[in-house]
Order: structure tokens, then sequence, then C-alpha cells
């Protein structure tokens, strides 16, 4: 039996190298009483190598009808692969469209190196909890996060739950027996960000540039403010820190569910009741999940070993809402959270980490102690001159460690090779350049 490609070695068995998505149509129907998906997927691709199967990811559901192009293809399920054999095959450079009708019992899917991720049952609703296997749990798709497409995310629910999702909600129709929610996504999207919210909600709006909105339970209380007040105000600190807000909304979402940890989704994210308080551990995990609609959402990496492009840049962006704010200072967050990780395991490379550690709180934090001990080097200015043109350069796109290396050396004129030989190829945590 010939194996199936995994384009990721930090995720096996996930992604097809040999043909890309550009846009995905996602029709859904769920009924929560009986946890039962229906979906339709229109998948419009192209072919990166000749092709001879398209393989694609879909964990737990069956796939009823599948068109290549308007015709039906052999197709067979392996696993939580759906593997596609054209009549014949599909040359390079060439664009095809599949259309893939499914249904079944959505449910997280098992990985031995993380949490179960994907679709997943609350009390009363639904949330979809990508990052970073996740994604085939609810629709087809080629989840490899080097892999940005646009979409269309249409989804029918009872009439007394709301439906966020990301991007622009475009249309809202009320049938007779359920609403359909229709959201546009124009910006590229890496699958593992693409989620659906359902619950009883009620909807705030937080802030109008860009529009800003809230779905919460409808008896939250002062603890929504506490935690989210200043969500508008702390926007506009990163936008002014980083460039532009790259999406064209901000959505947040509380379940009426504790949550063991936010959930990050590209335009919104997604908290548990238990993150209502203006405690700091709650307060900086709503900057955290915002700075990453920057860093992972719009720059987002070519592959996993590079996480921490994404979780060290957001937790740093805690230290810069800190120091905003009126709170601690970076540079004294950055002593305390080093003085921390000097008495952990010093076995970590924050740039190939390895897929049991990728989540490993070191990485968050190196990640941002990488970045304070290059703004102490470069100085202010240089470093977050830096920061916007990395987003401008790189939004809607994919990068590596090195890119940011030669990005740092080209703008900053300095000699940066020790400083991340040390940080990020070496597993001794190095010590913080002096002040």
């Amino acid at each position: 039996m010939n194996s199936l490609p995994t384009a990721d070695p930090y995720l096996p068995d996930h992604g097809d190298p040999s043909w890309s998505a550009e846009h995905y149509d996602v029709h859904l129907g769920y009924d929560l009483e009986r946890n039962h998906l229906r979906g339709q997927a229109t998948i419009r691709a192209h072919a990166v190598d000749d092709v001879s199967r398209v393989v694609l990811d879909l964990a737990h559901l069956r796939a009823n009808k599948v068109l290549l192009d308007g015709k039906a293809p052999r197709h067979t399920s392996r696993g939580h692969r759906l593997v596609v054999t054209p009549a014949k095959t599909i040359a390079a450079g060439t664009t095809f469209e599949l259309r893939i009708t499914y249904d079944g019992k959505p449910k997280p899917l098992m990985d031995k190196h993380h949490e179960d991720a994907g679709w997943e049952e609350l009390t009363d609703g639904v949330i979809v909890a990508g990052q970073p296997h996740g994604a085939p749990t609810w629709f087809p798709c080629n989840d490899r996060p080097d892999n940005k497409a646009s979409y269309t995310l249409t989804v029918t629910a009872p009439h007394d739950y709301t439906v966020v999702a990301n991007g622009t909600l475009s249309s809202r129709r009320r049938g007779s027996s359920a609403t359909t929610w229709v959201y546009e996504q124009d910006e590229p999207m890496a699958t593992y960000l693409a989620t659906v919210q359902i619950g009883r909600y009620d909807v705030r709006e937080l802030g109008t540039d860009p529009p800003l909105l809230a779905a919460i339970p409808a008896d939250a209380g002062d603890g929504f403010e506490a935690a989210f007040g200043r969500n508008a105000e702390m926007l506009e600190t990163f936008s002014g820190l980083f460039g532009p807000y790259p999406n064209p909304t901000y959505s947040v979402v509380v379940t009426d569910d504790d949550l063991e940890i936010p959930l990050e989704s590209q335009s919104l994210s997604t908290f548990g009741r238990n993150f209502m308080t203006g405690d700091w551990d709650c307060v900086r995990l709503v900057a955290h999940e915002l700075a990453h609609q920057w860093f992972g959402n719009a720059v987002t990496l070519r592959r996993w070993q590079d996480i921490w492009l994404h979780e060290g840049f957001a937790c740093y962006s805690e230290w810069l809402w800190s120091e905003a704010s009126g709170g601690d200072s970076a540079d004294q967050w950055a002593e305390h959270h080093h003085e921390r990780l000097a008495e952990l395991d010093q076995d970590l490379v924050l740039a190939d980490p390895g897929p049991a550690l990728m989540f490993d709180d070191r990485v968050y934090k190196r990640g941002a102690l990488t970045l304070h001990a290059l703004r102490r080097t470069v100085g202010d200015d240089a470093f977050f001159d830096l920061l916007k043109t990395w987003v401008a350069t790189h939004s809607g796109g994919n990068v590596v460690s090195a890119d940011f290396v030669s990005m740092a050396v080209e703008r900053t004129g300095a000699d940066l090779s020790d400083l991340f030989v040390a940080w990020l190829h070496q597993a001794p945590l190095p010590e913080l350049p002096a002040l």
C-alpha cells in the first residue's frame, strides 16, 4: 500500500504538498441535539506538481459524494485521509475544483503529541479549536499551515443560537426552522485558524474602527468588562506598534463553559467564562490572542518548528500591553521570566523544539525573551521599525525563522549572528544583554 503524504514532520499524516487550495466554500447544517453535522465543501485548487491522486484530511466524517471538475472520480477513506483518484493525472499548474458532500458525528481528533483539537460539543453549543490538527474534524481540507486560502463559511443552526465564524458576516437568513449565517474570510488563512462557534450568545459592540464585537453569555455581568473593556484600546496600541490591524473585523467569543485555555483563530478569539476577570493572568491572554492577528494569522509559519514566531511574539505583546497600560515594563517582565526560565531544564532549542514541546511554555517565554534581547541590542526605534516591516512585508504569507533573522540584520545593520545563534539554535539560556 502506498504511503500517504505528510506535509510537515511535526504533524504526521496531515497535508499534501502536491496541491494547494485557493478557496474553500463550506456549507454546514448542524443538529445540536444529535451532534450531527452535514456538510458540503467546494474547494478551488491548483496542482503544484503533477497530481495522480488528491489527498485531503477528513476525520470522523464520511464523504458521501465526491466530484472533481463535475465528474465522479474514485475515492476512498484511509484513516483520517480522503484519497481522490482522478481519471488522469492533473498536470502541474492546472486548476481544478473538488466538491465533497459529507456528514457524521464530529468530535476532536487525537494526536500523540498534542491535546485533542477540532469540533467539540459544549454544554449548550459548539467550539472549534483548530490548532494544530483540528481542521479535518469539520471540513475536508489540505491541512498544512503553508497553504493559505480564502473562505466562505455558511452555517445553519437553530434560531436561538448565534453563529460566529472567521471574517465578515455577509448575510443572515431566517428560515422556517433555522437561521443561516454566511461569513466571508477574504484574507488568506491557514486551515488550523478556521473556526465556527455556536452558542446562545448576546452580541455587544466593543469598538467601531475596525468593528469589534463580542458574543457572550447573557449573564456575563461585570467580569466581562473587567477582562475585555479595554480591547479597543489594546487594538489601537498594537496597531501603532505593529502596523494596521490586518482584518476588517475582530470578534471575541466567551463561552458559557469554562475553557482550559483561550482559542486562537483568524479575526476572532474564544475564551471560557472563567477568563472574565480583571486579573493580569486573564488580561494578558486577551492581549496575547489579539496579538496573534498579526503574528500567527497575518504572518504565518511555513513549518511548525518555527512556532516561536507566533507564540514568542504574542507573549511579548503581553509585556508591551503591560508597559503601555501602566503596568510593569517589558524590562521587568523579561527579568522576571528570565529568572524563572533559568531554573528550568535547559533542553529546548527554540527554532526546533520538536513536536512534543512545540507548545511548551518555555517556547512562549524564551521566544519573548529573544525579542527583548534583540530590542535591548538594537534599540527601540530599530526594533519597532523591524516589527512593522516584518508584518507589512509578510502579511498574508508564510515565513521561517531565517526570514526574521535576515530581515533583522538588513533593517538594523547590526551584527546579530551571535545573538540569534544563542537564543534560537542552542539549548542553554543566554544572558539578557545589559541595559
